[in-house]
């Protein structure tokens, strides 16, 4: 894989097969795709516009960037489905690499695939790794002076970029003070999270906790455990509370 940074955007070439689906088909296959940093947290693929199918309707629409140029919008079309402005090419880039690709709107399509595998929320950034620790460690999570959870079989998950995030079993966690939330959030690298509030008193404290019920495989060391926002509870780690990280969660 090769690697361009042009100003604050990063193109480096992916050695994985991608396809897109939407409107019942494959519009897009290609086994040269672009990951493009546009922001420093994650990827988004470039196809090769010859690799996207005659489904690209232009709008006469633009959005310029600072650093990639002015997009041109086309809505993707395939029957009598449309994903209005999905489509974005920048055919006079300053960044050489991005002429003569498409950028495909991740969430107006119906799946994305990487080689046979279905991906979720965005391409996975190949330099973000995931790992699940069993550990003995004492785990205490306070919230206002309060125990909701203690543990001494912790899960440790360590996430690139992130803090580590301690998985508590429910039979450690005062499941009595938890109330189910509404809230589904989604990541490309564990799955679908549910979430808990925790109420003490007369106060809720919203979506401060969350498990996944059928994590993807890296992190299935975590199927059913629950962990809590180390940014909104005070976490104890062998005896020593822990300073709040500062995250965007905080």
């Amino acid at each position: 894989m090769s690697t361009q940074t042009r100003g604050r955007v990063k193109v480096e070439q992916s050695a994985r097969r991608v396809r897109v689906v939407f409107g019942g088909r494959v519009i897009a296959d290609s086994r040269r795709p672009l990951l493009v940093w546009e922001v420093p947290y994650y990827p988004t693929y470039y196809l090769p516009r010859e690799d996207v199918e005659d489904v690209l309707v232009p709008t006469g629409a633009a959005r310029p960037s600072p650093s990639r140029g002015e997009g041109r919008l086309s809505t993707v079309k395939v029957g009598d489905r449309e994903a209005v402005e999905a489509a974005t090419e920048y055919p006079d880039s300053p960044i050489g690499e991005l002429r003569d690709h498409v950028r495909l709107d991740f969430a107006a399509m119906d799946a994305w695939f990487e080689e046979d595998e279905e991906i979720f929320v965005h391409p996975r950034d190949p330099y973000t790794r995931v790992d699940v620790l069993s550990s003995s460690r004492h785990i205490r999570v306070e919230i206002d002076g309060v125990t909701v959870a203690e543990s001494s079989q912790p899960r440790l998950l360590f996430e690139t970029g992130l803090p580590t995030r301690y998985y508590l079993p429910k039979t450690d966690v005062r499941l009595e003070l938890l109330e189910p939330s509404d809230t589904i959030t989604r990541c490309p690298y564990k799955g679908e999270a549910e979430y808990w509030s925790v109420r003490i008193g007369d106060e809720l404290y919203t979506d401060v906790a969350w498990y996944y019920r059928m994590p993807l495989p890296e992190s299935q060391k975590v199927a059913g455990l629950v962990a809590f926002y180390d940014e909104k509870v005070d976490v104890f780690l062998d005896g020593v509370k822990q300073e709040r990280p500062k995250t965007k969660f905080a």
